[in-house]
């Protein structure tokens, strides 16, 4: 029998990964095709989708919710594998940074070529960059940033009522009038980071891999998932256009209208 501990994945040069949280973020990247489905058919197809009310509304931003929290365990589980090794860590930090940073970017300058007046400027991407930067210095403090995560919801609530500010939109002084294919503020969404670093820290605690699961990670539909939580960046920035460019060849938008 293996010795390997229950929840790890062993696969080749990826011996320290915990195969359900890659899972996890394919489920949110999964859900997120759906919902940005069902938006590109309302906004470029005029479609009657209500995608920004009601229970569909309540689905993105659940779907954003379950993409930030399992950046927190991410950051954690990060931590705890390279945290012993400050140079190797501080790398590791600054590789991500720059990585999601070159993303973010790409998100801005593709929605401005689209559509300038709803160019994303703050969307999920540049949302888990900035909290990848702020919790840093928060995941000393784990489980406890429970009360942090409740902290920063209740001053997000707060501050979503008071005057807009156009230099603090990003921050949750949103005006009245702004407009963005997507937008999540960091207030209250940071809260969502600081939940999934309280909740690594008690499930992955003492830096062993976790022993309440059965490993699965054989299964086919699981190693799917594993794969494309693994890769969930690139296929994230990939989907959009493959979606549009689907959705054109059906015949279900307006291709020619989008791009002209």
């Amino acid at each position: 029998m293996s010795s390997r501990p229950l929840g790890t994945s062993t696969t080749a040069g990826n011996t320290a990964r915990v195969w359900e949280v890659d899972a996890l973020r394919a489920v949110a990247f999964v859900l997120m095709v759906i919902y940005h489905t069902a938006f590109d058919l309302a906004v470029f197809g005029s479609w009657p989708i209500p995608v920004t009310s009601g229970g569909w509304r309540v689905f993105a931003d659940f779907i954003a919710g379950l993409f930030l929290f399992v950046s927190g365990i991410s950051l954690v589980l990060s931590r705890q594998r390279w945290g012993r090794d400050p140079r190797q860590y501080r790398r590791r930090v600054l590789r991500r940074i720059a990585r999601l940073g070159l993303a973010a970017a790409l998100v801005t300058l593709a929605t401005w070529a689209v559509s300038p007046p709803d160019v994303v400027l703050f969307g999920i991407l540049h949302l888990i960059l900035v909290s990848s930067i702020a919790a840093q210095p928060l995941l000393r403090f784990g489980a406890w940033n429970l009360v942090l995560a409740i902290a920063v919801w209740a001053l997000g609530s707060v501050v979503a009522h008071l005057p807009g500010d156009p230099r603090l939109f990003w921050l949750g002084l949103v005006p009245d009038n702004y407009r963005s294919f997507d937008f999540r503020p960091f207030l209250p969404w940071f809260a969502f980071v600081l939940l999934g670093a309280a909740f690594a820290s008690w499930f992955y605690a003492g830096r062993r891999p976790v022993d309440r699961l059965a490993s699965w990670e054989h299964h086919p539909v699981i190693r799917a998932l594993v794969t494309v939580g693994r890769h969930s960046l690139v296929l994230y920035l990939a989907h959009q256009p493959v979606l549009i460019a689907l959705l054109g060849v059906l015949g279900l938008i307006d291709v020619h209208g989008l791009v002209g």
